[in-house]
C-alpha cells in the first residue's frame, strides 16, 4: 500500500524542531486545513470508485506503519501520504454511494463546515456562562428543529410566553439519550414508591418491544435495572413487526399485579432491522395507567417526520415523556448529533445535575439559563448545535425535506424491483427507505435452504467491493436489509445494485 519509506522513526530531527513549538502556528494552521480540504474534496468525489468493504486483515496498520510513536517531527505532507497510502485503504466507506447495510450515517458541506469550526473554537460548553453562544445555539438549534417535527411546545427550550418547562439537549448516540432517560425514570419511581434511597430498584420493571435496538438492553443494565425485569415483548406479522399494545398492557398489568413498579416503556418508530413502527399513542395512554416513563426512539426514522407525509407516526408524541432522534444518520448532520427533547426537563437535571463549588455562577444561580452539563452522563460536552444549525441555515425545509423523499423514492423503486422479480420476496411492508427482502424458498427448496442461499447471495455481494448489504432475522427467516440513504446515493446507484443483485442470484441459483 505504498513503497515509500514512511517510517516515523526513520526521519532524523529537522530543523524545525529546534525552533519554538507553536501546533498553532496561523501558517500551519492555514496550510495544514488547506490540504485536508483538498483530501475532503478529492475523497468524496473518488469513493465512488473505492470498493466499499476494505480487503485487510485485524493488525494490518501496525504492520503499515510504525508500531511505536515517532520521537521526532516529520512535514505534515508525509502524515498526508500515509492517511491516503495505508489508512484510506482500510475504511469501510459509509460515504460511498453503493453502502445499503445499515441505517446510513449523512454528511453535508454545511454540517462538514460547522464541525470543523466547532472543532478549531474547542469550547467545553458545561454551563451557560462556560460558552453563552454555545449553549445558545445549541438550545436554538433544537427549537428550530423541534418545529420541523411539529413536536408540542412542551417539549422546547424558549416559547413564545419564555422559557418552557420541557427542553433539549444533543447528546453522542441514542445509546446516551436512554441511559439518561432511564435514570430520571427510575429515580422517579422510586421516588413514587417511597424506597429509601435504591433499595426498590429490584422491583422497577422496563419493557420493549423485541425489535427494539439491543442498545436499549446495555443501557437498562448500565441504570441498574435487574435482567429479569427487563420485558422484551414479542411481536409478529400480525402488527408488522412492531409493539401490540394489549401485550405490552397484559405484561404490565402482570407485573403491577405481583408487587413490581412498571417504570419504563421504550417505543420505536423505525426499528433497526425492519422498520417497524411502534404505537406512540396507544403505547403513551397505557403506560400512563402505571406511571411509567414513555421514551420513543426515532434515530433514524424521526428525520422522515419533517415531512408532513410522515408525520403521523409521531401522533400521541405529546403523552410521551422523552423523545430521542439522530440528525447524524438522515437529516445530513455529521457524527454525533443525537438530539434528546423531555417534557420536563427538570425530572432529567434532578438525577443528573453536579454542583461544584469551581462551576458556579451568577448565570446559573439566576435559573434563567440551562447548564446543559445536567442533562448528560458526563459534565464535558462539544459545540455540538453549530452544525445542525449550520445545516438548517444553509439549506431551509425545503431541500432537507427533498433530501429525504428522494431517498424514500429511490427505496420504492427498489422495492418494486424485487417485487416484480419472482425469485424474490420482500419480507416487511416498506418503510420509509428500508427495504427487507430475501431470495424466497420455493420448489424443493426449504426456509433453512433459502437462509444460506441468501447467506451466500450477501457474502458474494460484499466480495466484489460494488455494494455492501447487510443482514437481519426477522420472522426467524435470515433476511436482507437494502437501506437506501447515502448522502452521494442516485437512482442509477440503486440500479446497479438491483443490476449486480440480480446477476450474482442467477450465479448461485444455476
Amino acid at each position: 500500500m505504498g513503497s515509500l519509506d514512511t517510517n516515523p522513526m526513520s526521519f532524523s530531527a529537522l530543523p524545525n524542531d529546534k525552533a519554538a513549538f507553536e501546533p498553532l502556528n496561523p501558517e500551519d494552521v492555514r496550510a495544514y486545513l488547506h490540504k485536508a480540504v483538498d483530501f475532503i474534496s478529492d475523497y468524496y468525489t473518488n469513493v465512488e470508485s473505492m470498493p466499499v468493504l476494505p480487503n485487510v486483515k485485524p493488525g494490518y496498520l501496525q504492520d503499515e506503519l510504525s508500531a511505536s510513536p515517532p520521537t521526532y517531527s516529520a512535514p505534515f505532507d508525509v502524515t498526508m501520504k500515509e492517511l491516503r497510502t495505508s489508512i484510506v485503504p482500510g475504511m469501510t466507506h459509509w460515504a460511498s454511494s453503493n453502502f445499503f447495510a445499515f441505517f446510513p450515517s449523512t454528511n453535508s458541506a454545511a454540517a462538514i463546515a460547522g464541525d470543523l469550526i466547532a472543532s478549531a473554537m474547542n469550547s467545553v460548553g458545561f454551563t451557560w456562562q462556560a460558552s453563552p453562544a454555545a449553549t445558545e445555539m445549541e438550545v436554538l438549534a433544537l427549537d428550530w428543529l423541534a418545529q420541523l417535527l411539529r413536536l408540542p411546545t412542551t417539549f422546547m427550550n424558549r416559547t413564545s410566553n419564555g422559557r418552557g418547562t420541557g427542553g433539549g439537549v444533543i447528546l453522542g448516540t441514542t445509546s446516551e439519550a436512554m441511559l439518561v432517560t432511564l435514570v430520571a425514570a427510575r429515580d422517579a419511581a422510586l421516588r413514587r414508591t417511597g424506597s429509601v434511597g435504591v433499595s426498590d430498584i429490584p422491583r422497577l420493571t422496563v419493557y420493549a418491544a423485541d425489535q427494539t435496538h439491543s442498545t436499549f438492553f446495555k443501557a437498562c443494565r448500565l441504570a441498574g435495572f435487574d435482567p429479569a425485569n427487563i420485558r422484551s415483548i414479542p411481536t409478529g406479522p400480525e402488527t408488522n413487526y412492531g409493539l401490540d399494545p394489549a401485550k405490552l398492557l397484559e405484561a404490565m398489568q402482570a407485573d403491577a399485579n405481583a408487587g413490581l413498579v412498571p417504570t419504563y416503556v421504550c417505543v420505536t418508530v423505525g426499528t433497526t432491522s425492519s422498520n417497524a413502527v411502534d404505537p406512540v399513542g396507544a403505547v403513551a395512554d397505557i403506560a400512563a395507567m402505571f406511571n411509567a416513563w414513555v421514551h420513543v426512539d426515532a434515530a433514524y426514522a424521526g428525520s422522515a417526520c419533517i415531512c408532513p407525509e410522515f408525520r403521523h407516526h409521531l401522533d400521541g408524541v405529546e403523552r410521551v415523556d422523552s423523545i430521542s432522534m439522530s440528525p447524524h444518520k438522515w437529516l445530513l448532520t455529521c457524527l454525533d448529533c443525537t438530539c434528546l427533547y423531555v417534557r420536563d426537563a427538570h425530572r432529567l437535571s434532578d438525577s443528573l445535575e453536579t454542583n461544584p463549588e469551581y462551576l458556579k455562577n451568577d448565570a446559573t444561580e439566576s435559573g434563567e439559563v440551562t447548564d446543559l452539563k445536567d442533562m448528560q452522563v458526563g459534565v464535558g460536552r462539544r459545540f455540538r448545535g453549530l452544525k445542525l444549525w449550520m445545516v438548517m441555515r444553509t439549506y431551509g425545509t425545503a431541500k432537507l425535506q427533498e433530501h429525504i423523499r428522494s431517498d424514500v423514492a429511490m427505496a420504492k423503486m427498489f422495492e418494486d424491483f424485487v417485487s416484480a422479480d419472482g425469485r424474490f420476496e420482500v419480507v416487511v411492508p416498506r418503510n420509509f427507505a428500508l427495504v427487507c427482502f430475501r431470495i424466497k424458498a420455493s420448489g424443493a427448496m426449504t426456509e433453512e435452504d433459502a437462509d444460506e442461499v441468501n447467506r451466500v447471495l450477501m457474502e458474494n455481494l460484499n466480495k466484489t467491493g460494488k455494494a455492501y448489504l447487510a443482514h437481519t432475522v426477522v420472522g426467524d427467516k435470515f433476511v436482507l436489509r437494502f437501506a437506501v440513504g447515502s448522502s452521494l446515493q442516485e437512482e442509477r446507484h440503486v440500479r446497479s445494485a438491483w443490476d449486480l443483485i440480480k446477476k450474482t442470484t442467477s450465479s448461485i441459483m444455476n
